[in-house]
């Protein structure tokens, strides 16, 4: 073999190495499920051109179902480095945009706690299932209906290191239960959103204090409900408006307080 052609075949080599570590990118694929006889389709996002194993993140959707909005979230989980799964809540290619349908789906969900609980405990199975997850490092998070159900995952003693709601309806404990105290809690709140009262955060606050939680919320001035979803202002709901400034600032208290969770 003369040098020429040795040359030529380190080349091609190279150009090879080049090409696959370009085309290293974020991948994303539906995974199917059950929970009891109810069929699901969950979202799994990851990054091929990381190696080794990383945080695994839920995402749990808005009550409008497993949408295009939630993938998106799920999609910017796994660029930031993080194994992410959007988990599904109603049912396979139950998703909608009108408002009276939605909430026909979520208080059938919702109807019965353990049942709610369970079904998300069986999207978490789907994240700890993945062989790219690092087991120890697993936390969730949740938009409206999903920050509600991120919280119930808290009250059911999920095996998560940190949650986190944005503009959730920040459902109450039953006070009787025994909650996990060791998981870490980000609540990201609308100052002008019409669906919580003060008196109810008040009582939130209260209860989460009385079970020993380590929690910090941070309020947006001016924000209404669904405020980091670009889609909101089109469902016609009022007191629901997408907010680009709590959208931004919110998802870089996430990242940071996922940089203090996994440290």
């Amino acid at each position: 073999m003369n040098f020429y052609h040795q040359l030529g075949l380190c080349l091609l080599v190279i150009v090879c190495i080049w090409s696959s570590q370009v085309e290293a990118k974020v991948q994303i694929t539906t995974i199917p499920y059950n929970h009891g006889e109810v069929v699901l389709e969950g979202v799994l996002a990851w990054d091929d051109a990381i190696e080794g194993k990383r945080p695994g993140i839920l995402v749990v959707h808005e009550w409008w179902g497993l949408n295009e909005y939630a993938r998106t979230r799920a999609e910017q989980l796994a660029a930031l480095g993080y194994v992410a799964v959007a988990v599904d809540m109603y049912g396979k290619g139950k998703v909608t945009t009108h408002p009276d349908e939605a909430r026909q789906w979520m208080q059938q969900t919702t109807a019965n706690v353990k049942i709610w609980q369970a079904r998300a405990r069986e999207g978490l199975r789907l994240l700890q299932a993945n062989p790219l997850v690092d087991q120890t490092r697993i936390a969730a998070i949740g938009y409206c209906f999903g920050g509600a159900t991120v919280m119930q995952m808290v009250y059911d003693a999920a095996p998560v290191k940190g949650v986190v709601s944005f503009h959730g309806s920040l459902p109450l404990p039953s006070a009787s239960l025994s909650i996990k105290n060791s998981v870490k809690i980000f609540i990201a709140h609308g100052e002008a959103d019409p669906f919580l009262t003060q008196d109810h955060i008040a009582k939130f606050k209260r209860a989460l204090d009385q079970a020993g939680l380590d929690w910090h919320m941070v309020i947006f001035g001016g924000a209404q409900h669904g405020f980091t979803n670009p889609l909101a202002n089109q469902y016609g709901m009022e007191g629901v408006q997408y907010q680009e400034q709590a959208d931004r600032r919110s998802w870089g208290h996430m990242k940071l307080f996922f940089d203090e969770l996994f440290r």
